[in-house]
């Protein structure tokens, strides 16, 4: 197949792009860095600045993954407009080129977040639970909207509403390491706010299972079927690395330097991916425990 990947420099899209290499696929990058896409993600990728660059070639799928990072700085109306119109208006720009189109690819995976729930507290939550509305329930809403209009051009569209994806060369999990190394770690504010974690090899191979698999629609919760407190994710880590897991970071502390995006951190989402695994995909790291140690043990 010929598979389009939007976001395809990042923390998932570079994995994704080698696995789809792996199975013989020709894989091509919509990137502002085009010219560092054969880098990042493979010799063999190509990278485009342009979608009209693509116009008049055979197209299969579109993978969606774009996005600024949502947590690298804070939530100010600056950052909200690029968050916004690297989401929500790239995707209109997407999916509006992919209706223009000739050749229709026959799905898009398009990415969007757990965030979407809102602030779920400790109840389970499923692709058919209803959301709690606020910032993130808006911003993934509108994303998802966008995505959605592709199914008017006969395209099959799942949206992909991920959890915290955890690797060691990038992420939330990165950014963890030093502190817990040093023996600073602990949970953020009461520790009782649920992280919907998952491996980003099950991540990827739960995108490649959407692409193969044409009965495969809608939403899909990309979280491991095992989501933890904050505390339990502290200390696990804290196990894994052999260190202790006792400094918890107070929620004022994170109020005053984040401002409103310190949510993310003292909210959280019991998601379950309940229709992947009704459907038949199996999450080869179930338990956190186990997914830390694979990637902290074969980094």
């Amino acid at each position: 197949m010929h598979i389009m990947i939007t976001g395809g420099t990042g923390l998932i899209g570079r994995a994704l792009c080698q696995r789809l290499l792996a199975d013989g696929h020709q894989v091509s990058v919509w990137s502002r860095r085009a010219d560092q896409v054969g880098t990042l993600c493979g010799t063999q990728v190509r990278g485009v600045s342009s979608l009209a660059q693509l116009d008049g070639e055979h197209l299969d799928a579109v993978v969606n993954l774009a996005g600024a990072p949502i947590a690298d700085r804070p939530w100010t109306a600056k950052r909200k407009a690029e968050l916004w119109s690297s989401r929500v208006t790239l995707t209109e720009q997407l999916v509006a080129w992919m209706g223009a189109r000739a050749q229709k690819p026959e799905v898009l995976i398009s990415g969007s977040a757990v965030g979407w729930y809102g602030d779920g507290g400790d109840q389970p939550l499923t692709e058919d639970s209803p959301a709690h509305p606020e910032y993130t329930h808006m911003l993934c809403d509108a994303w998802e909207s966008a995505a959605r209009r592709a199914s008017a051009y006969g395209v099959r569209v799942c949206l992909l509403r991920t959890g915290l994806v955890l690797a060691a060369d990038g992420g939330f999990l990165k950014r963890l390491l030093l502190p817990f190394k040093l023996g600073l770690g602990g949970a953020l504010g009461s520790g009782r706010q649920y992280i919907p974690w998952v491996h980003r090899a099950d991540l990827i191979e739960l995108i490649v299972w959407l692409l193969s698999n044409p009965e495969c629609r809608g939403v899909f919760n990309g979280s491991a079927p095992h989501p933890v407190t904050n505390r339990e994710f502290a200390r696990s880590l804290g196990r894994a690395l052999k260190r202790p897991a006792f400094m918890p970071l107070p929620a004022p502390v994170l109020k005053l330097g984040l401002g409103e995006m310190s949510r993310l951190l003292l909210t959280g989402q019991n998601a379950l991916p309940k229709r992947a695994q009704e459907q038949g995909f199996d999450f080869r790291y179930q338990h956190l425990d186990e997914a830390l140690t694979d990637i902290l043990h074969s980094s």
